[in-house]
């Protein structure tokens, strides 16, 4: 039962990156789920969740507000985050994350983010971007 993060790697400014995280065990669309990142020495940042495959509920931190997508496949059992128009800013490991539905609603409220309650964690990409 785990998340399998991947997708990071090195990218210039203004450019894009789709990471992905495939979950193997349990099945995602009873999960909430949602990407994090972390850079060292601060404190871990929500990035964006999605409640359910029609989209509905998303989430979407104002650091990457207008320029990210995540996304489900649920045939692969898999979360998608695209970003675009990368900067250093970008730069940090990438974590994806999955919680009960009912336990991340009844912690954030409906579509107000996935921060509370992400009980199963990937093990982190990292996305570097170089200005």
């Amino acid at each position: 039962v785990q998340l399998q993060a991947s997708g990071g790697g090195l990218v210039q400014t203004g450019g894009s990156l789709r990471l992905s995280c495939e979950s193997s065990g349990f099945n995602l669309g009873n999960y909430y789920v949602g990407w994090f990142r972390q850079v060292p020495g601060k404190e871990r940042e929500e990035v964006a969740c999605n409640g359910n495959a029609d989209g509905s509920s998303v989430f979407y931190a104002d650091s990457v507000k207008g320029r990210s997508t995540i996304s489900r496949d649920m045939a692969k059992n898999t979360v998608h985050l695209e970003i675009n128009n990368l900067k250093p800013e970008d730069t940090a490991v990438y974590y994806c994350a999955a919680g009960l539905i009912f336990k991340v609603v009844a912690q954030n409220g409906y579509g107000m983010g996935c921060s509370r309650g992400m009980e199963r964690w990937g093990q982190g990409t990292l996305v570097t971007v170089s200005s």
